[in-house]
C-alpha cells in the first residue's frame, strides 16, 4: 500500500499572547516572521522549503491548533480523503489558504485536527537573504539558536496502539516503535512517520477526557553542537532547559526540551536514523532498556507528564508513566466501581 503523505509540512499552536509567542520564535528561538494574515503570524525556518512551518493563532490556553502534511501528488491527496473518509470520518474541502492551495480538513478519532494538501508556495528567498548554496531556500540564519526546519509533532491519546493503527491504515504512515510499561503490557508511546526520519509523528498515552491534546512540537539542527549551543544561548536570555539535552533510545535523536512563553513544550532534535525498509516491523522497548534517555543517567523531570491544553489525568511517555499514572493504570481499585 502507497504512502500518500510526504511529510509534515507545518503547524498551527494556539496561545492567549501572541504577541509574547511571536517574539519569543523569533528573537530567543532564531525563527524568522515572514507573514501577519488576519491576526495570525507565520514563521519559518531558515531551511523551510514552504514559506511557513509555524502559525500562531490566539486562543484561550497553549494548544494544537492544526497539524498541516503535504500530500506526494494531487492523486495522492484524492486517495488519501477516500482512505480516512472510508473508516468513517468526515471532512471538508476547502479552496485552500494562506501559502497552500485545496485542502481537506478533518478531526481524526482521536480528536486531532488535521489538513492534507499538495499544492504549496514554495519559498523563494528576498533579497539579501539567498544563499549560495543553490539547495537552500535561503541563507543560514545568525541566529546562534535557529533551527533548520520543523521536524515533528507528539500528540497525546487515550490509546497509543489504536491511534497508530488508525493513522497506519487510513493515511500509510509508517510505525517505528512501541514502548510498553515494564511493569504491564500496557502501551504508552509510539512514533510514526510518512518518509525514512524515525518518525514525524508521536503520540503518548493520555488518561485525560479531553481528546487533541497535544505534548510538544519539534524543530530539527544539523549537528549536536548546534543543539547544545541552542541550549546555553537560550538559557543566557532566560529560557530554562526543561529536560536535556541527551539522547532519546527511540529514534536515536539528541534532543532537549523548553517552554515557549504560553506553557507550551518545544523539543529540538539533531541526529536520529534513517529507515527505508518498507516492510519494518515495530519493536516495542521498555523504559528500563532506555526508551526516552538512553544513557539512563538523568530523571526526567515530573513536568515532561504536561500536556496541552491542560486537563485532569495523566500523560505517559517515552520514559513510561508516573507513580500516580502507574496506580491508576495498574491498580483496578484506585477508581470506585472499577474493582
Amino acid at each position: 500500500m502507497e504512502t500518500p503523505l510526504s511529510h509534515l509540512a507545518h503547524l498551527e499552536i494556539t496561545t492567549p499572547d501572541i504577541e509574547a509567542s511571536a517574539r519569543f520564535y523569533e528573537e530567543k528561538f532564531g525563527m524568522r516572521i515572514i507573514d501577519r494574515v488576519d491576526g495570525n503570524v507565520y514563521l519559518r525556518c531558515w531551511g523551510d522549503y514552504y514559506r511557513y512551518s509555524l502559525v500562531i493563532t490566539e486562543g484561550p490556553e497553549a494548544s494544537l491548533g492544526r497539524m498541516a502534511w503535504r500530500t506526494n501528488s494531487q492523486a495522492a491527496l484524492e486517495a488519501a480523503v477516500a482512505r480516512v473518509e472510508a473508516t468513517g470520518v468526515q471532512g471538508t474541502w476547502t479552496a485552500g489558504g494562506h501559502g497552500f492551495g485545496k485542502a481537506y480538513e478533518f478531526t481524526g478519532p482521536y480528536g486531532h485536527h488535521m489538513r492534507l494538501f499538495y499544492d504549496v508556495e514554495k519559498f523563494v528567498a528576498e533579497p539579501g537573504f539567498e544563499s549560495i548554496y543553490p539547495d537552500r531556500p535561503e541563507r543560514r540564519s545568525s541566529h546562534a539558536a535557529a533551527p533548520r526546519f520543523l521536524d515533528h509533532v507528539t500528540v497525546a491519546s487515550s490509546d497509543v496502539r489504536g491511534f497508530a493503527k488508525w493513522y497506519n491504515e487510513a493515511l500509510g504512515f509508517r510505525v517505528m516503535a512501541f514502548v510498553d510499561l515494564d511493569e504491564a503490557p500496557i502501551t504508552v508511546f509510539s512514533v510514526l512517520t510518512t518518509n525514512e526520519k524515525s518518525h514525524d509523528l508521536g503520540v503518548v498515552l493520555d488518561t485525560s477526557k479531553r481528546a487533541g491534546r497535544v505534548n510538544h512540537i519539534a524543530f530539527w539542527v544539523d549537528a549536536t553542537e548546534d543543539l547544545l549551543r541552542t541550549a546555553d544561548v537560550m538559557m543566557e536570555n532566560g529560557t530554562p532547559m526543561e529536560y536535556g539535552p541527551s539522547i532519546h533510545g527511540v529514534g536515536e535523536q539528541n534532543f532537549l526540551y523548553f517552554r515557549d512563553p504560553s506553557g507550551l513544550r518545544v523539543e529540538l532534535n539533531s541526529g536520529g536514523y534513517r529507515n527505508y525498509v518498507p516492510d519494518w516491523d515495530a519493536n516495542t522497548w521498555k523504559p528500563s532498556e532506555g526508551s526516552n534517555n538512553f544513557y539512563k543517567n538523568g530523571a526526567m523531570p515530573h513536568s515532561m507528564t504536561e500536556s496541552f491544553p491542560p486537563a485532569e489525568g495523566f500523560t505517559a511517555t517515552e520514559e513510561g508513566a508516573s507513580a500516580e499514572m502507574k496506580e491508576a493504570l495498574l491498580n483496578p481499585y484506585a477508581k470506585q466501581g472499577r474493582g
